[in-house]
């Protein structure tokens, strides 16, 4: 029998996420909750377990109480078996500073590695919505012998200039690494996409941690994964790409294959909740092959009384939709809606309380926001944009615990 080989997985999550504020006001972008059950690091962290890697630090730095809480609780794995998923906050091992670069957060953690001892070393991003199966990926980059092996995308190619962008003449080999470039490459079979980076690298330990020491000693170097790294190794000749479209999740349907969401900004959480919500979803989390773990509170079913009704929606543990209509929308664990409210097109999270006879339309309320009795919100964009944040696509946002004014 040919041994498994040894993988170490390490996801960084010190993300500061300054174009999802105010959801990322008092946490880090990977400890936002998303699709009324689950944190964004819900989603690698299930990709890897379900892959069977059970050894994984989470890099943590911005505000990372929250998400430092989430992952304590609810990742428990078997210490019998010394399996474990544990937050690294950023601890000055190599002087008074804080990390500079996602690099640099690996460099300062290399007591991880020298602890386990990988042969390869998993470096997935914290903050994407998908289902992967990185084993997949790790057997790619065995087979091919390279140093670094580089998930991509593809995507329309006016798309991929907001991305790092993967250049290769053979599908395989990365010839250039260009970041956000306003001429894109394309794929060998398509002149119309692009490979886009998914943030989602696997290493040859050795090569990394060579890479992570010269990277360190270059002063001109910003220190960072994507801009530094990648490019070390494509120079080198040693980087390949890896197709994720050739990625098979067991349970995914053709309707949901190869979908990746970077959530990043406010609108593209919107529209990848509003993926969530169809009759047959873009995005289904509803795959029991491929399960997306977390750990809901422990609340009663959700109810609907005094003729309540909830169409094309999601409805989370604990709440109660009293006399109110729902549609397309996500509604959180936890959330009251009274008599005569409505609720479109909305993203609700946990402890909202929405009153009587309010409209809620196309917005984003955050943990514990109140919508008074009569309160519209989300129709007025003018009126909303002097009080709370409304976006580019016309998306209302409310943040945590903020008690909406009278009607």
């Amino acid at each position: 029998m040919v041994a498994k080989p040894r993988v170490l997985g390490i996801v960084l999550a010190g993300g500061e996420g300054k174009r999802l504020w105010p959801l990322t006001a008092d946490r880090a972008k990977p400890a936002v909750p998303f699709g009324g059950n689950f944190r964004l690091v819900d989603f690698v962290l299930s990709n890897l377990v379900n892959a069977g890697y059970l050894r994984i630090c989470v890099l943590t730095q911005y505000k990372s109480h929250s998400l430092d809480r989430h992952i304590t609780t609810t990742w428990r794995m078997s210490q019998l078996l010394g399996n474990y998923v544990t937050p690294v906050p950023a601890q000055q091992r190599l002087g008074p500073r804080w990390y500079t670069g996602s690099a640099d957060a690996i460099l300062q953690s290399l007591n991880l590695v020298y602890d386990d001892n990988p042969e390869y070393i998993v470096v997935f991003g914290a903050d994407h919505v998908y289902r992967m199966d990185p084993s997949q990926m790790v057997a790619d980059h065995i087979e091919s012998g390279a140093d670094v092996t580089v998930a991509g995308i593809r995507v329309p190619r006016h798309e991929a200039t907001a991305f790092g962008v993967i250049q290769t003449q053979d599908g395989h080999k990365i010839d250039q690494f260009l970041e956000k470039p306003a001429e894109p490459p394309t794929v060998p079979d398509d002149p119309n996409v692009s490979y886009a980076s998914m943030g989602n690298y696997v290493f040859s330990t050795k090569a990394l941690i060579e890479a992570l020491k010269e990277d360190a000693a270059d002063e001109s170097s910003v220190h960072d994964m994507g801009g530094n790294i990648i490019p070390y190794f494509v120079d080198k000749g040693t980087a390949n790409v890896y197709d994720f479209s050739r990625n098979n999740v067991p349970g995914s349907t053709d309707r949901d294959r190869g979908y990746w969401r970077d959530v990043g900004t406010l609108d593209a959480y919107h529209e990848a909740h509003m993926d969530l919500v169809s009759v047959h979803p873009i995005f289904n989390l509803y795959n029991s092959d491929w399960p997306i773990f977390s750990m809901p509170a422990p609340l009663p079913p959700a109810k609907f009384v005094e003729n309540g009704s909830c169409r094309e929606s999601m409805v989370g543990p604990g709440t109660i939709i009293s006399g109110a209509d729902v549609s397309r929308s996500v509604i959180s664990e936890n959330v009251h809606i009274e008599v005569g409210a409505r609720v479109e097109g909305s993203v609700i999270m946990p402890g909202v309380r929405i009153g009587r006879n309010a409209l809620v339309k196309n917005t984003i309320l955050d943990k514990n926001v109140v919508v008074p009795d009569g309160m519209r919100i989300g129709v007025d964009l003018e009126a909303d944009r002097a009080l709370y944040t409304v976006t580019a696509g016309g998306i209302c946002v409310v943040g945590k615990g903020v008690h909406l004014g009278p009607a």
